[in-house]
């Protein structure tokens, strides 16, 4: 029974799928880890020296409890895993992972850290252990590649050379003082994350190198290296959609989009084949649970380091969202394969298909989402949604690919606009930013000329 409270009940949502390594991240190239997807070209293996960023794969040990060295039992007996406090390399965002991808962390999971130059150490800061709510749903090719791992959320803790770690499991509840605690998962290995160098341009003050002409237009000049694609009038929206001039359709203007190359993304990191589905129904809204400890500078870093953790760490082919905004408002493209394409993402268990996934930056159950990343939603929305005719204020049915909130094959009524735990049984979107979905809703649908 506490098994299954816990993986239905305090759920809390933030970035990481659930896919096994090869070999632990950073000890191999940046090769795929995935089947190429159909008509895709197979990515050529990348000099691991060229590749900005890095990541540190260290394997927790067992540690003594007090009980246990009270006692004088043998430290096999430990149900703790951890690291005393180390020097490590410098690294600026930090997660948990472990090897079976249908395993739950039931316990806790917790790091100190300490900050590069001054030598300060943090706080204990807890990790979002309950994160398979973040996966490819069951029988993609994602999913079941082989490569995931199970994984918490990944933190962002800013520049960092020193970190200690403890991992602890569930302690019996009430009426259970008889029962051992739910051993921790196999495999365990703390993943330290440098994000690597800004691009030489800086993201804010990029333009778009190509004309944007078109919807094909627009993924063209993402593709061919545009850093931003600039916010369009509605009648440029209009024409890049290829909307006729006499048409009236229901789409908000694009709004200002920084592209992966603007937020400095190593294509070489990722599948080199895209995942498609038909169309976008609705946008599922998360937070990132990787903390609001950030400046909007650091958000194209916080990027390059959940991009990693997903890749690298959870195994993914890909980082899960397809779009993110920051605490300024600014929006990022997320995963690869076209802003206005039905681009298959790994965001929301289930509910995949025909959706996509808004993640903003920071962890919002207990802290107010600043209103500049609310109306970044609405704006995004707007656009996206309008390029498949869907009202922001209106109601879908989508067809459940299974979670432990509906099982698959069931059909289910939702809101265009929906929080992350409308399809799975979390926290995520967080208290606070869910509470502004309705705000965005209506927001969205103005922005389309409802």
């Amino acid at each position: 029974m506490r098994a299954f409270i816990a993986s239905s009940i305090g759920v809390t949502c933030a970035a990481a799928l659930v896919l096994p390594l090869a070999a632990p991240a950073g000890a191999a190239p940046d090769t795929p880890v995935h089947p190429a997807t159909a008509g895709s070209v197979p990515a050529e293996a990348s000099d691991p020296a060229r590749v900005p960023g890095s990541t540190q794969s260290l394997a927790l040990n067992p540690v003594a409890s007090p009980s246990v060295r009270a006692t004088g039992a043998p430290a096999a007996a430990a149900a703790e895993q951890g690291l005393p406090e180390r020097d490590v390399e410098p690294f600026s965002l930090v997660g948990v992972v472990w090897d079976d991808v249908n395993t739950e962390l039931h316990g806790t999971a917790q790091v100190r850290t300490r900050a590069t130059g001054t030598g300060h150490w943090s706080d204990w800061q807890d990790l979002e252990t309950h994160n398979a709510e973040h996966s490819a749903d069951a029988g993609t090719a994602e999913r079941e590649s082989g490569a995931a791992r199970g994984s918490t959320a990944p933190l962002w803790v800013g520049d960092s050379d020193g970190v200690e770690v403890r991992v602890r499991p569930e302690a019996p509840g009430p009426g259970e003082a008889a029962e051992a605690p739910v051993p921790l998962p196999a495999g365990l290995h703390l993943e330290l994350v440098d994000p690597g160098e800004d691009p030489q341009e800086p993201a804010g003050t990029g333009q778009a190198q190509t004309p944007v002409t078109g919807a094909a237009g627009t993924d063209r000049a993402s593709a061919l290296g545009a850093a931003v694609l600039p916010a369009l009038s509605r009648a440029a929206t209009d024409e890049a959609a290829g909307f006729a001039p006499a048409a009236k359709p229901y789409i908000g203007p694009r709004p200002r989009i920084i592209t992966r190359k603007g937020w400095g993304a190593d294509e070489k990191l990722r599948e080199s084949g895209f995942a498609y589905t038909k169309t976008v129904k609705a946008a599922f809204i998360h937070h990132s649970a990787t903390g609001n400890n950030y400046t909007c500078s650091q958000a194209p870093s916080v990027l390059r380091g959940i991009y990693r953790y997903h890749v690298k760490s959870s195994g993914w082919r890909d980082i899960g969202y397809n779009f993110a905004v920051d605490k300024c408002g600014n929006i990022y493209e997320g995963r690869a394969g076209g802003v206005t394409k039905a681009v298959m993402g790994a965001h929301t268990l289930g509910f995949n298909t025909n959706t996509m996934g808004i993640a903003v930056l920071g962890t919002f159950t207990s802290s107010n989402p600043p209103a500049a990343a609310v109306n970044a939603v609405s704006k995004l929305t707007a656009w996206k949604l309008g390029l498949f005719g869907a009202n922001p204020k209106g109601k879908v049915t989508l067809t459940s690919g299974g979670s432990n909130k509906y099982k698959k094959g069931r059909k289910v009524k939702l809101n265009v606009i929906s929080g992350h735990r409308d399809g799975f049984a979390t926290e995520c979107p967080g208290a606070r930013l869910y509470k502004k979905l309705g705000t965005a809703r209506t927001s969205s649908a103005k922005l389309q000329g409802r």
